[in-house]
C-alpha cells in the first residue's frame, strides 16, 4: 500500500494505484528462465546404465532369482533352465503365485534387447513383478 503526501494537508490519504512495473519484471524474468529450461529438459542422450546407487531395499527370505548370463541361457535359482521350460518351472517355483516377485540379474555384456526379451517371457507367463538386481556402490 502506498501513501501520497499532499503539503496542503495534515491528512494522509491512500493511494489505491497498483504499481504494475515490479510484476511485469518478475514475469519477464519467468518467461526468459522457462524459454532457456525448457530446451534442456527435452535433450535426447545416449545412455550407459550405471552402477545403481539407490538404498538397499529388504529382501524376502527366500528370494526368486532368475540370471541371465553371459551366453544368454537362464538359470532359475541354481539349476539351469531353457527358456521354452521358463514359465512352467516358475510356476513350480512359486506354488502357482502370479505375485509373487522374481529377482531378475543380468551379466553385464548381455544386450539390453535380450533383457526385453527375457522379461518379456515373464509378462507373458504371468509374473508383472520384477526387481532388477544390480550391484551396490
Amino acid at each position: 500500500m502506498s501513501v501520497k503526501l499532499d503539503h496542503g494537508s495534515d491528512e494522509l490519504t491512500e493511494n489505491h494505484e497498483i504499481n504494475v512495473t515490479p510484476f511485469i519484471d518478475v514475469m519477464l524474468v519467468l518467461l526468459i528462465v522457462f524459454m532457456v529450461a525448457a530446451p534442456l529438459a527435452t535433450v535426447d542422450t545416449p545412455v550407459d546404465l550405471p552402477v545403481s546407487t539407490a538404498e538397499r531395499q529388504p529382501k524376502p527370505d527366500a528370494p526368486l532369482y532368475l540370471t541371465v548370463k553371459a551366453d544368454l541361457s537362464f538359470v532359475l535359482r541354481d539349476a539351469p533352465i531353457a527358456r521354452e521350460e521358463l514359465g512352467s518351472a516358475l510356476d513350480k517355483a512359486t506354488e502357482g503365485k502370479k505375485d509373487e516377485r522374481i529377482f531378475l540379474r543380468a551379466d553385464k555384456t548381455v544386450p539390453y534387447g535380450e533383457l526385453m526379451q527375457a522379461m518379456n517371457v515373464l509378462r507373458a507367463a504371468g509374473y508383472l513383478k520384477v526387481a532388477l538386481v544390480g550391484l551396490e556402490q
